[in-house]
């Protein structure tokens, strides 16, 4: 339980080392979403190997089909709402084309942005937590996929909530919530799966693959070509090749 709630904390204070990195470096856009396409490969990887294999395996093609189904979709739900509420840029750094924005509109947008961190940090902590119930210990790929993932979510999140006219304190303790939060739902998912049977440990497993991967497709995949260009495309395929050789040697 202690061990879940410790490797939650460690990938997502990814997230807390992309904020510093924003706030006290100049760092490219290229290379933020050069970073984000790595990430993007490496949790394709993890998705795959990590929680529809073992899915498939444990509960059978039924249970992870349903499964996959559902996080896709409770995903794109909670996605659309986030973004009318002002988070649909969260993963974004670029200048505000419309300019300056009031007061309220810039706290919603902020509050968005949050908000959406979070709904993205759950999955990932979620299927960490599980991992551990294998009894083989923490899964490298997936703590290397979720690490390199939220390094740049932190950067790019970071610079919309300054442009919003979030204090750096106010952003340090929002960051320090999402990195609770992650911590408590890894912790939450070895102990809630824990009790259940193999069938609905795979559907929920693929669940969260599902989340997974519908946030990869509508949030990280666009931005990453957005700010990196088309070479993101190989730079996604050596991280998936990445996550591969990990989930091989480990």
């Amino acid at each position: 339980m202690w061990s879940a709630l410790l490797w939650g904390g460690i990938s997502a204070s990814a997230v807390v080392l992309g904020a510093l990195a924003a706030l006290f470096l100049r760092i490219g856009k290229r290379y933020i979403g050069w970073i984000m396409a790595f990430g993007v490969g490496t949790l394709i990887g993890a998705a795959a190997f990590e929680l529809l294999g073992d899915a498939l395996e444990d509960g059978g093609l039924t249970a992870t089909a349903i499964g996959f189904t559902v996080g896709a979709l409770v995903y794109t739900v909670f996605d659309l709402i986030v973004s009318r509420r002002g988070g649909s840029n969260r993963k974004r750094s670029g200048s505000d084309e419309s300019g300056s924005k009031a007061a309220g509109e810039a706290d919603q947008s902020g509050l968005g942005i949050f908000a959406g961190t979070v709904m993205d940090a759950i999955p990932e902590s979620i299927m960490l937590g599980a991992s551990l119930l294998a009894g083989k210990g923490i899964s490298v790929v997936l703590v290397v996929s979720i690490f390199v993932s939220n390094i740049p979510e932190g950067l790019s999140s970071t610079v919309g909530l300054q442009k919003n006219g979030y204090s750096r304190g106010k952003i340090f303790v929002m960051w320090g919530v999402v990195l609770l939060v992650s911590a408590l739902a890894s912790m939450g998912g070895y102990l809630f799966l824990e009790q259940l049977s193999d069938e609905m440990k795979a559907a929920i497993g693929a669940f969260a693959g599902g989340g997974i991967i519908a946030m990869l497709c509508s949030t990280m995949m666009p931005e990453a070509f957005e700010e990196g260009g088309p070479v993101v495309g190989f730079i996604a395929s050596m991280g998936l090749l990445t996550a591969i050789l990990l989930d091989t040697f480990s």
